[in-house]
């Protein structure tokens, strides 16, 4: 690994160069403007700073997961990213292609390169067409001159890559089981053989041992398709079974960043620390003498955020420094990452 530092790319995850770089996020900010109830037309909006500031790169063959408690920007950050949410600035580079000044016709282009799995499988595919119409869609869009025989036969082939029978290719969404229809919505979205899939939360809405069955399918079919993958999830045990690297997110901001292995084995940051004391632990003796570090309070609303370092005010570290300056995403170690004034 070549060591990086802070001047060279701020607010990045370090990474081995010597890999194709995919995607490169840089500065990224998605604000939404909110109006109090009952306001005025000529009333100014707030802003809801639902992403503020991240920077990434994504490289050839790895997975990227994004954790973070609900509200902190994951999927926010997952649909800016492939142009289905406008940004406040910042700018997103596929392939040395800067995505934000793209009209619509220029960014299909890209769109079959980049595909994304949903987080509630049913509602992610329309009920009223039958799966193999579902899986067929992407390839009528983007290849329109493919003949139905061809087409046909490549929804049976991507089927049984899935784990679906040929035989149900007629069959109805509502016919199928929550983990059925991940893996027709996985289909769907490998179908185009695109190089990235971004999976925002795909497992949360599945009982446990159907979880372990799709996270080993999407690292069996990586493999074989040479993908790479930002894998969006609030359970850390889910993310460090599939992940190359981790990036944590709070409050749309970055605060901690590293190999999978290495942020498991020393969290820098005390919202990650805190995180990671509460994944559970198979061995129970281990399980009952564990410290958990527990987060006081709720999370701050990202119209009004704290100022200086936005965990300060739930954090046992926080101090007047923390209240005055914003931490500034740092390398520790080697290539980890952090956004604490006291991450020794």
């Amino acid at each position: 690994m070549t060591e990086h530092t802070q001047a060279d790319h701020p607010n990045t995850i370090a990474t081995d160069d010597s890999r194709k770089k995919l995607l490169s996020v840089r500065d990224l900010k998605v604000y939404f403007d909110i109006f109090p109830k009952g306001a005025m037309p000529w009333t100014k909006p707030r802003k809801l700073k639902a992403v503020n500031g991240v920077s990434f790169d994504l490289y050839e063959g790895e997975t990227l997961g994004v954790v973070g408690e609900s509200g902190c920007g994951k999927s926010t950050l997952a649909r800016a990213v492939i142009r289905m949410l406008p940004v406040e600035g910042g700018e997103v580079v596929w392939l040395g292609q800067d995505l934000a000044p793209l009209k619509d016709k220029a960014m299909r282009n890209h769109r079959k390169d980049i595909q994304m799995i949903f987080q509630d499988p049913l509602a992610s595919l329309n009920p009223r067409m039958t799966i193999g119409q579902i899986i067929a869609e992407p390839l009528q869009t983007h290849y329109p001159e493919l003949g139905k025989a061809e087409v046909k036969e490549r929804v049976a082939e991507m089927m049984k890559t899935v784990g679906l029978l040929p035989n149900q290719i007629n069959r109805y969404p509502h016919e199928f089981s929550g983990g059925q229809c991940q893996r027709i919505g996985i289909a769907r979205a490998l179908v185009l053989k695109p190089k990235m899939i971004i999976c925002d939360e795909p497992v949360s809405a599945l009982d446990v041992s159907i979880q372990a069955q799709v996270i080993n399918l999407l690292m069996s079919l990586q493999k074989k398709m040479g993908l790479s993958l930002i894998f969006i999830a609030h359970d850390l045990s889910v993310v460090k079974h599939i992940s190359t690297r981790i990036m944590v997110l709070y409050l749309g901001n970055v605060m901690e960043v590293a190999d999978s292995a290495d942020i498991y084995r020393q969290p820098r940051h005390p919202y990650t620390q805190a995180l990671i004391s509460a994944v559970p632990i198979p061995d129970p003796k281990i399980e009952r003498n564990k410290e958990v570090i527990l987060i006081e309070g709720d999370l701050p609303s990202p119209i009004n955020p704290p100022s200086g370092c936005v965990f300060r005010t739930r954090c046992p570290k926080a101090d007047a420094k923390c209240a005055e300056h914003k931490p500034e995403l740092v390398y520790a170690q080697g290539t980890h990452q952090v956004a604490c004034h006291y991450h020794d």
